[in-house]
């Protein structure tokens, strides 16, 4: 072997490491989110979602703009023509993070679980009209199994609710989206993971603050009884944080990967989240049909898992893609 065949091992090795170390990371954090957004909403009844999201992008306004005066983070100066390359960005983040946070208050955690499903179909095919990424036929099959599965659940959810389905669907467009231009947006820009993250959270706080006020969120959640409670102070806290830590983990998982995988590993933490979450929260009903059809999704989701893992995907031809990928690997 000769030294520039084991160079290119070593940086192929780091490349993968780097691939499954945020995978991995970006799973951790969405569990967590997801089980401590559900005790502050559901356990806690806390009454306001939107306040929620506004503790989440204050968090990490915050926590970036500390980081970029100790220098231990890079966040560009504010320019007009920066927020203009970023957009519509802010706009899905923030959509996603109220949509999302509505969702998992109004559904039981098994239900939510099998609904986000949905999403990795519309980002698969948002992938390939825009990216120009055509998954194998062994992706195309697993992800149709995961949607069936969850059709199947939801035709027998006894605790059916409208409002979360349409909270849910939203998120999933949402989702999908943001993959997708996130990938986008990194490599034909400049602003690099953090300042992306930043300025898509100092966007949209004041329009975000103005709409919580005027429908009176801020009031009910000035009087909400528990914030004399230290257990509930720090979950919410901690929520608001994880806000950040789940933004940064979904950026670094999409850059190293791509936003098809993204989705796929947010929905994998729904395997532990599905089962734990007949326990949280106390709004699961279970049915037969209902298990089922969230086992058939679950199964479908370790498939994709093995297949897109088990080695090192094949370099795609189309030169877009190479050059997207090149030019995200440099950020």
């Amino acid at each position: 072997m000769t030294k520039e065949d084991e160079s290119n091992s070593k940086d192929d090795g780091s490349n993968q490491f780097m691939k499954i170390s945020t995978a991995i990371f970006y799973g951790l954090s969405s569990f967590l989110i997801t089980v401590i957004n559900k005790r502050v909403l559901t356990t806690y009844k806390f009454p306001s979602f939107l306040v929620l999201t506004l503790g989440q992008l204050v968090a990490s306004i915050i926590v970036l703009y500390t980081g970029s005066k100790f220098r231990i983070v890079s966040v560009p100066p504010y320019s007009r023509d920066l927020i203009k390359n970023i957009f519509p960005l802010p706009l899905i983040y923030l959509g996603n993070a109220v949509f999302g946070l509505g969702g998992t208050q109004a559904l039981s955690l098994p239900m939510f679980a099998a609904l986000r499903r949905f999403s990795i179909l519309m980002t698969m095919f948002l992938e390939y009209y825009i990216l120009k990424v055509r998954p194998s036929t062994a992706v195309q099959l697993s992800v149709f199994s995961m949607v069936g599965g969850a059709l199947l659940a939801a035709s027998d959810d006894l605790s059916f609710n409208l409002e979360g389905y349409a909270y849910i669907m939203i998120t999933n467009a949402l989702t999908a989206s943001n993959g997708v231009f996130i990938k986008k947006k990194l490599a034909g820009t400049d602003i690099g993971t953090y300042g992306l993250m930043y300025y898509n959270s100092l966007v949209m706080l004041l329009p975000a603050f103005f709409i919580t006020y005027i429908i009176g969120d801020i009031k009910l959640a000035l009087d909400y009884q528990h914030w004399m409670d230290p257990l509930f102070v720090i979950q919410f806290l901690l929520s608001c944080v994880m806000g950040f830590v789940l933004n940064y983990s979904t950026v670094l998982c999409t850059q190293y990967n791509s936003a098809l995988t993204t989705t796929i590993v947010g929905c994998l933490k729904n395997v532990s989240i599905t089962y734990i979450g007949m326990f949280i929260g106390g709004d699961y009903i279970f049915s037969w049909l209902n298990c089922i059809g969230i086992n058939i999704s679950v199964l479908a989701s370790l498939v994709y898992t093995y297949v897109t893992f088990r080695k090192k995907q094949k370099p795609q031809h189309s030169p877009d893609r190479e050059k997207l990928l090149s030019k995200s690997e440099s950020v």
